[in-house]
């Protein structure tokens, strides 16, 4: 944190965070009349309380950490989140119409998301007499844009309404026990707005706060991990209560200084891989199948598409806007941690595809064994999936589960992986059937007492 902006050192996470703000926002073909863009607003919907039983959807979240406090420690919070806008048109008569088309041009009645932020700085030494209430007021907003053909004779009107959204973020700290002189740090993102109980989701989301999540910078002492911490604070983490949110390390490795609170489940230091050059605003995407299917929309698609949504446009425009050369950078990394290409072990010999373990003879996920605890295991052995340190967040869930190998597979650099089916998993005979498993390392498995290995 810089003593000429403190809030500095949270504008270096804006990229990472711009993706947790814009994933889901509108998916492929980008365009309005498209089935998959039409129920949206997925992740991080905070609606009033007054809909949120109804409509099963909460009306807050709840962030909880621990926080290797330092006398005199400042904490910044940012809370953002997209504001539903809805955007009809109207033409020259007023007259309300789904959709208008001047010189060619579409014009879509659409709903739009506005990028909303808060800012704040609490001293650490005021949570430790009272918790902290930070408000959340967004005024309501009506506009108008006109719309014109080529000889300036006006033909309607773009208007965007946006409903009045008000909540707040109560911080709270507590001390724990120990010498170290840590704290749990509670932060309740809450949505106060009013809505009719009976009002479906399309309507209850107007007021709703969408993609809400926070970014938390300290200028001294340091967040630690809720995925990896260190064994004295261990049993203090695993205590914490997440509520829609999960919290992430948020700065490069090594610094904890920053946190970020999403509801989507990261690992701690998410980066965006530096060859994706624009948000397609799917976070699991796949840049070049993407691109290359924008590519292949017709013109009329794409026309549809960028009257659909100003970000949409950009998309289209960024693809169409590709070279060669960007197209080369999509086609794929390897990132071997650091070790030279040379010290990659090469698994298959020379001319085998090496995603076809089916032409490689020196492979076979049948029959291959991984060592877990000291003992080989194969397809139909035994295990307790016990992940941990290091694990994906989504499969500590799955601790203490019992499951089944299916397949022992190596990767191309070296690693190994245990397919397995979860024991008490209704599907998994099904998910067998279509090739679905789930992959753990050998280190994240045990021996099940008494089974076969």
């Amino acid at each position: 944190m810089t003593a000429t902006d403190p809030l500095d050192a949270l504008d270096t996470v804006a990229a990472i965070a711009d993706a947790v703000l814009f994933e889901g926002y509108l998916l492929y073909p980008y365009r309005a009349s498209a089935q998959k863009n039409a129920l949206r607003w997925q992740f991080g919907v905070l609606v009033p309380p007054a809909v949120s039983a109804a409509l099963a959807e909460p009306s807050a979240s709840r962030t909880e950490c621990v926080i290797d406090a330092r006398p005199g420690a400042t904490l910044r919070l940012r809370l953002r989140f997209l504001g539903l806008q809805r955007r009809s048109v109207v033409d020259a008569d007023g007259t309300e119409h789904d959709r208008l088309e001047v010189d060619g041009v579409p014009h879509t009645a659409w709903e739009e998301g506005v990028p909303r932020q808060v800012d704040a700085a609490v001293a650490l030494d005021a949570l430790a007499e009272a918790p902290v209430t930070v408000d959340v007021t967004c005024p309501a907003t009506t506009t108008s844009e006109e719309i014109r053909d080529a000889t300036g004779a006006l033909r309607g009107h773009l208007v965007r309404r946006a409903e009045a959204l008000t909540g707040r973020v109560v911080l709270a700290t507590e001390p724990l026990p120990g010498p170290y002189g840590a704290l749990r740090l509670r932060l309740d993102v809450v949505n106060d707005g009013v809505a009719d109980p009976s009002a479906p989701r399309a309507e209850a989301l107007r007021t709703a706060l969408i993609s809400a999540h926070t970014v938390l910078g300290l200028d001294r002492g340091a967040f630690l991990s809720s995925a990896d911490p260190p064994q004295w604070a261990a049993s203090a983490v695993a205590a914490c209560v997440n509520a829609h949110s999960w919290p992430v390390l948020a700065g490069p490795p090594g610094d904890g200084s920053l946190l970020l609170a999403t509801p989507i489940i990261l690992e701690d230091h998410p980066q965006l891989a530096p060859e994706s050059p624009t948000n397609l605003f799917d976070g699991t995407e796949n840049d070049e199948i993407l691109a290359l299917r924008t590519l292949a929309l017709t013109d009329d698609e794409k026309r549809e598409a960028r009257a659909t949504d100003p970000r949409a446009a950009h998309i289209v425009d960024a693809v169409d806007a590709m070279g060669p050369a960007m197209f080369e950078r999509l086609h794929g990394a390897i990132r071997p941690d650091g070790r030279a290409p040379d010290d990659i072990p090469t698994l298959a010999t020379p001319g085998t595809p090496w995603w076809d373990p089916g032409a490689d003879a020196s492979v076979d996920p049948d029959s291959d064994e991984a060592l877990v605890d000291g003992r080989p295991v194969v397809r139909g052995s035994s295990v307790i999936l016990v992940p941990g340190r290091g694990s994906d967040a989504q499969d500590t869930f799955l601790r203490g589960a019992a499951a089944t190998v299916q397949a022992v597979l190596r990767d191309v650099d070296g690693g190994t992986h245990v397919a397995v089916s979860l024991d008490d998993d209704p599907g998994a005979d099904l998910q067998a059937t279509h090739g679905r498993f789930r992959y753990f390392r050998p280190d994240e498995l045990a021996l099940a007492d008494g089974g076969p290995s």
